[in-house]
Formats: C-alpha cells, structure tokens, sequence
C-alpha cells in the first residue's frame, strides 16, 4: 500500500489530486464514524483515495504522508523554505521532502539536530498525529499535573501514555481534539498507528482550530500581505483569494528596448512588474514588485509617411513571481504614444509615427485572463 501511495503521490508532484468526479467511496458510507470529515478532507484534496474508488479507513499511514496531508490541511503547500533540515535518511529527492521542511518550518514537527533520522516509512502514531495538530495552534500553558487530570476523567489507558505526549495531548483533551474510534472504547491508545479515517478526523479538528488560534509562524503566513504600489481599483478579495479580471491594464516594464522600426516580429522579450500590484482600499498585494515576464513581440510595422504611423503589440505569456512560481499570465502591450488631439489628427492625416519603448521603459498590458492570487502566499492558481 504504502509502495503506491509514494508513486501516486510523487506523480502529482506532491500534490493530492483528486480524480474521482464526485465523493464516493463505497467503503465510508455515510453511517461511518469518520464520513463526513474524509468527505470534506477529500473534497480539499487534503488526502486521497485509490484507482479502485475505495478508501481503505482502516489502513496506516506514513508519517512522510501525514506531513504531507498536514501541510496541505493548513493550505501551506506554497510556503518556501530557506534553510531546510538535513535528514540521514531523506533528501530532496524524496517526494515528501518539500512537506517535511515545511512542517519542520511551521513547528509540526521537531528536530533537534542536522543528521536525525525522519523514518518516512513508519507508519504515524496516534500521539504522533494528534501532537502534529496541537503543534499548529497557539494554546494555553498547562502542567503535566493538569494533563494527568483532564485525562484520567476519560481514558483507562494512561499507563500507556509516553511522557513527551503528555501535554499535547491533555491540550487536545481540553480542545476536544483527540479523536477516539468506536472500536477503542475508553482507551486513547497513543503508541498505536494511526488509520486513514483517524487522521481524517485529525486533520479535519486541527483545519477548525487553525483557523481560529493558528500558531505564531502559521499567523503570519495565513495573513493576507499589504503594501503600496499601483491600485487595482476593480480587483475583486473573496476571504484569502484575490482576482484582478480580465482587461485590466497594468503598467510593466521592459527589461529591453523595442522599437516599430528595427524590431522583428517572433523575438522573445523580458520585462518586469515595476511596482506592487495592490487592491484598493487594503491595499492586499496581488502581484508583488519585481515579478518576471516573458512573451514575444506579436505584431510589428515600421511607421511611413503617408503610408501607415507604426504597429507595435507585445504579446505576454508567462510570469515567474518572487515564490519561483512560473506559470501563465496572458496580455497584451500595444504600444501608443498619448497625443492631444491635433497630434491625432496630424498623425491620422500624414501617418508616419514611430513607436518605441526604451530600456526600463513602461509600458501598460492589458490582461486577457482573470488571474487569481492567494493573498497570503503570492501564489497564482492557474486557470
């Protein structure tokens, strides 16, 4: 199982995919303890199931997959990592890596040292999962006497407790966190591993709890990013999410000099944001400052008198922001000259005009897309 979970998730670049149209698994019907929490998760593309449609709740799970699944829970799959930690037994190569340094970043997970060993391929424990969660929340400090006592009034297994879960998990009794299986009865069973359909309902409790109390570092990549820059006065904000639609005219400028005249039709240019681009009233950043971008030029005639004034339209395909996210952004640059209207009119009469755009020139793209932006991360969800 655990072999083609690693190949399914690496395919999807870490990511997990959805395929299945609609939520139906015909192994979590609706009378299942954990139903509604796999359906939501599922829905979010938080965990997921297997070709043969089913979902296997009974079955283990990683703990480089609940590192996986807890990174995506908390929607900081786009969160980059300056200065990862260095594991014996992962490397970069690892289709999970990206997630362990994060949930490392985020405080999930703790590593004393470079060196340490992560045990990707052990299965995740009960305590394990249900600290995971607790770690992502900002809580109240509590003694290990206080522990000992909001458990003991519920669970007959606390002998089995280990001294580090202790906290975590009186915290989570105190949160009503702890998930416990109809088939577990009184008993919290820490050291045994956790199944699909209890990391589901883990996973689901933390999701409600970041959101109210997230933890210092979670707090700060949840928050939407404000500056100064240029407004887009019809950007639209819905909760984390910005767009700014289509026929949007945004200032760019270019990193090369363009010209009707000596330019060539296909010739590939680059070109920058120059400023932040920024909603208006919050000023939420949509795109920020200094974001590549790449296209050609479409269309390009020399201006003539008494023939024609100049043709120069630039034709955008791809930007590349500060996250090393390179995805499409499609616009469209022609290049005018703002004349009062006896210049039109010459110009209209004559023609001739000539157009150009010099090194760290600006110039204004009009957007041929909507392109929406997570306002906490910068990241661009593709169309």
């Amino acid at each position: 199982m655990n072999r083609f979970l690693k190949t399914c998730l690496s395919l999807v670049v870490g990511v997990f995919a959805l395929t299945n149209v609609a939520f139906a698994y015909p192994d979590v019907p609706d009378s299942h303890w954990a139903a509604k929490q796999i359906k939501e998760l599922t829905e979010k593309s938080v965990i997921v199931g297997y070709p043969d449609g089913t979902f296997k709740p009974d079955e283990n799970v990683t703990r480089a997959e609940f590192a996986a699944m807890a990174i995506r829970a908390l929607g900081q799959e786009h969160t980059r990592v300056i200065q990862p930690v260095n594991f014996t037994d992962i490397d970069e190569s690892h289709w999970a890596y990206s997630d362990i340094q994060k949930a490392l970043y985020f405080d999930l997970i703790s590593c004393d040292k470079n060196g340490e060993l992560f045990r990707p391929d052990d299965s995740v424990s009960r305590a394990e999962s249900i600290t995971v969660a607790v770690n992502a929340l900002t809580t109240e400090t509590i003694s290990p006497a206080k522990a000992l006592e909001v458990l003991a009034k519920k669970y007959k297994d606390l002998n089995t407790v280990p001294e580090w879960f202790l906290i975590p998990a009186g915290k989570a009794e105190i949160l009503n966190m702890i998930v416990i299986a109809p088939s577990a009865g009184d008993n919290l069973e820490p050291t045994r591993p956790a199944t699909r359909a209890e990391v589901a309902s883990i996973l689901y409790n933390m999701m409600i709890q970041a959101k109210l109390n997230p933890n210092a570092k979670l707090a700060e990549a949840m928050r939407k990013k404000t500056g100064e820059g240029f407004v887009i006065d019809n950007a639209i904000v819905q909760g984390s999410i910005g767009t700014i639609p289509a026929g949007t005219i945004v200032p760019i400028n270019l990193n090369t000099y363009v010209s009707s005249q000596t330019s060539q039709g296909g010739v590939m240019y680059t070109a920058y944001v120059p400023q932040n681009y920024v909603t208006k009233g919050d000023h939420y950043i949509l795109i920020r400052k200094g974001a590549g971008l790449r296209g050609q030029v479409l269309d390009v005639r020399p201006g003539k008198y008494f023939v024609r004034n100049g043709v120069l339209v630039l034709k955008n395909a791809l930007i590349t922001t500060e996250n090393d996210q390179t995805t499409s952004l499609n616009g469209l640059t022609e290049i005018k000259k703002d004349r009062n209207w006896w210049m039109k009119f010459v110009r209209w009469a004559f023609k001739g005009e000539k157009l150009e755009v010099e090194t760290q020139g600006t110039a204004y793209m009009k957007l041929l897309q909507d392109v929406k932006v997570d306002l906490t991360n910068g990241w661009i969800y593709a169309n």
